[in-house]
């Protein structure tokens, strides 16, 4: 039962590698709209911040196939990229990222600007008097105050990316070796005589690394609260 195949290990080593990466990138732009949301008001914020959620709401698979429109090799930005620059996401794994990274993106900014918005803006309104300019005062004060935030953003965005299934086998199919996550080697298996075995140990596997993520975010959003009230 226990007996991980080297086609599992692939799986999963490639669910993980996806993850990471579909984080690591969106991490940057989370962090930068979050701040946007939490300390700006400007006309079409509502809209905005509805966008930003789009995906948790939307069908996974809307979402991929306007992927596969937008990024495809003949859509509308994946053609000029892989004529021109020659990046090609459809069908590949780093399509499998950009998929995931989109899916996670609102559970990966929510945190990040709760934990913004919970930060006392006398604090920023301090180091400006003293003269910091504001990308100063922002990673000098507002980003190690919200890090606990940041990094719980981080760790739902991971395990979100971890768990999805419909936009990437939407966008980048099923292919074993290159877009196969954890998610789609499952629902291979589950309609493959004599695969339940193999689909059981995937299923603990990502039982595992979900279980792990939501006790990682939970302690960095306490962390989070205690250092913002000093406890």
């Amino acid at each position: 039962m226990f007996d991980i195949s080297p086609a599992e290990w692939t799986a999963i080593l490639l669910s993980l590698r996806v993850a990471v990466i579909a984080t690591l990138v969106a991490t940057p732009f989370g962090i930068a709209l979050a701040w946007l949301l939490a300390r700006r008001d400007f006309w079409g914020k509502s809209v905005l911040d509805a966008v930003v959620h789009l995906p948790l709401v939307l069908p996974p698979v809307v979402t991929g196939y306007l992927l596969l429109l937008t990024f495809g090799r003949k859509g509308l930005v994946g053609g000029f990229l892989a004529e021109y620059l020659g990046i090609v996401f459809s069908f590949r794994w780093t399509g499998a990222a950009l998929a995931c990274g989109i899916m996670s993106f609102p559970l990966l900014v929510r945190p990040m600007r709760l934990s913004i918005e919970a930060i006392d803006r006398r604090l920023e309104q301090a180091a400006e008097t003293l003269g910091a300019a504001p990308w100063k005062v922002f990673f000098t004060v507002t980003l190690p105050l919200a890090l606990p935030g940041v990094l719980a953003g981080m760790v739902l965005g991971f395990a979100k990316a971890i768990g999805e299934f419909g936009a990437t086998i939407t966008f980048v199919s099923n292919i074993p070796g290159e877009t196969q996550t954890i998610s789609s080697a499952i629902y291979s298996l589950i309609q493959t005589p004599d695969g339940d075995a193999a689909a059981g140990r995937l299923v603990i596997v990502s039982v595992i690394l979900a279980l792990g993520a939501l006790i990682s975010a939970e302690w960095f959003a306490r962390r989070a609260t205690q250092r913002l009230h000093g406890n």
